[in-house]
């Protein structure tokens, strides 16, 4: 049974900063490319960024130079840290793993930056 199990989101001033995790297992997770995708009340989910099992990665627009993803194959994890958070960046975040047809999501953190 595949399970992607997100933590780490929570309340945050802007300006400030969180670190959101997800941990694989079902996978053979050094295979798959791994994503962070994000969805804000009235509007449709976003890719945010990703990583591919090479350790290649994409930035949406809105979070280059604020946002890093990393994976570490031995932990079955991938990490966003999220710095200079904005109150629009507040949604769910979602972790996804994606290889060919498989596309397994997890069932999302809160993320809010409000003052």
């Amino acid at each position: 049974q595949v399970q992607l199990v997100e933590s780490g989101g929570g309340l945050v001033q802007p300006g400030g900063s969180l670190r959101l995790s997800c941990a694989a297992s079902g996978i053979i997770f050094n295979i798959y490319a791994m994503g962070w995708y994000r969805q804000a009340p009235g509007k449709e989910r976003e890719l945010v960024a990703a990583i591919t099992s090479t350790g290649s990665t994409y930035y949406a627009d809105s979070v280059k130079g604020r946002f890093t993803i990393s994976r570490d194959n031995a932990k079955n994890t991938v990490y966003l840290q999220m710095n200079s958070l904005k109150p629009e960046d507040t949604a769910i975040y979602y972790c996804n793993a994606a290889f060919g047809i498989h596309n397994f999501w997890g069932q999302g953190t809160q993320v809010t930056v409000s003052s």
